[in-house]
């Protein structure tokens, strides 16, 4: 359920803070991306090199830092990120949501943000219960902001009440509950193939392209993100395998066929992988040698069995919604077009990989989506970027098609 989800994590003064540690970790084993903001007060509880090393991220806390500002602005930080959570959410930090005040990065960042917000209220049960807290936390709901717990039990100063924070599973459930209602693809399986391969020459040499495989590994995350059961059959790339994902790793075309075949059936599947269109005829068994005079030897090719087409022409286990990419250098809708129809496949995702694009190995793309009603032009965007909006544009597909 969260596998590529993005979390931004406030983290505001409160002994509370302590069990963020072990929250970050839940959140990570779920396949979860977490980038934690620490401010002031929290910094006192829990030290930013413990966040770091927990989220495997960098840690933000300073507004007027020059160099985080430039690298990622407090707009990009409460932009990127799929839910914010504020958690331990202390009476001070509810205040200042209430007030819409915007006194350090976090506060700031709750002001600026435009996507959902989830607190975790901790304090002491007299700070609770008080009117000025009850208030602010009605304001907050009627924004809309979601909250978990607290809970009623041992407190830090001894006492015994409501206020305490709720532990990290509780909170873990609320966040998947939350994405549990935005699981458009739950319940469908998805292929996707990524990366380049490799066709053996001989035992040392082989062909391949320079396809790095993030955009199918990006997609694969996004598809995995919308509860698609979602199965990556990867070439060799340097790419992490994609949490919450099934990750089948392959060499060749015909591997890779193989394995996607057998991974039928399946609802959709996403061609990305930058396939060989050639191998060599006959793999030598040993190191191919010059000859006397330095003369290369001579390589006969042969054609490697198509995806794209077996996918798309596979019957009865043809999957519902079948999508390619056109990987051009020149004229690339007309190309993509042409190859939507000899290949049989629903779309076709066109971009430009000329070496003046720096799509190949690059993190970013331009799309054009081909599809019998048309084309749709994509503006430049990261690859994880383009992979969440084709992931949101197959989930429409298939809630249209219900």
């Amino acid at each position: 359920m969260l596998a590529g989800k993005r979390i931004l994590l406030l983290i505001s003064g409160g002994i509370a803070a302590y069990k963020c540690l072990d929250l970050i970790r839940r959140l990570r084993e779920r396949g979860a991306a977490v980038r934690c903001v620490l401010t002031q007060g929290g910094a006192q509880f829990v030290t930013p090199l413990s966040l770091a090393a927990l989220s495997e991220d960098k840690v933000y806390s300073d507004i007027f830092s020059l160099t985080d500002e430039s690298e990622m602005g407090h707009l990009r930080l409460s932009q990127e990120a799929d839910l914010v959570v504020v958690a331990p959410a202390t009476a001070d930090m509810l205040a200042k949501m209430a007030q819409g005040l915007a006194s350090d990065l976090a506060s700031t960042l709750l002001l600026a943000t435009d996507k959902d917000v989830l607190v975790a209220p901790a304090m002491n049960t007299r700070m609770w219960e008080h009117p000025a807290t009850q208030a602010n936390m009605k304001t907050l709901a009627a924004r809309g902001v979601l909250s978990v717990g607290p809970a009623e039990g041992a407190l830090a100063e001894g006492e015994v009440g409501m206020g305490r924070m709720s532990e990290p599973l509780e909170i873990v459930a609320a966040i998947e509950s939350y994405f549990g209602a935005e699981a458009p693809l739950a319940g469908r399986r998805a292929i996707v193939t990524s990366g380049p391969t490799y066709e053996a020459i001989d035992p040392v040499r082989f062909i391949a392209n320079r396809s790095s495989g993030k955009q199918g590994h990006a997609i694969a995350r996004a598809l995995a993100g919308l509860g698609a059961d979602t199965v990556l059959v990867s070439g060799p790339t340097a790419e992490a395998d994609p949490p919450g994902v099934e990750v089948q790793h392959i060499e060749s075309a015909q591997q890779m066929l193989d394995t996607c075949m057998a991974s039928l059936p399946a609802d959709m599947a996403v061609c990305a992988a930058a396939v060989s269109d050639w191998r060599v005829a006959k793999e030598a068994d040993q190191k191919l040698k010059k000859d006397a005079k330095g003369t290369p030897p001579r390589l006969a090719l042969a054609t490697n069995p198509d995806i794209l087409a077996n996918l798309a022409g596979a019957g009865n286990a043809r999957p519902a919604l079948v999508v390619g990419f056109a990987a051009e250098t020149e004229n690339v809708i007309v190309h993509a077009q042409e190859k939507r129809e000899r290949k049989g496949c629903d779309w076709i995702l066109a971009n430009d990989v000329s070496p003046a694009t720096g799509t190949f190995g690059g993190e970013t793309n331009r799309i054009h989506l081909i599809s019998e009603t048309g084309v749709e032009d994509w503006p430049r965007l990261s690859k994880d970027d383009v992979a969440q909006r084709l992931a949101r544009r197959i989930a429409d597909h298939f809630a249209r098609a219900a």
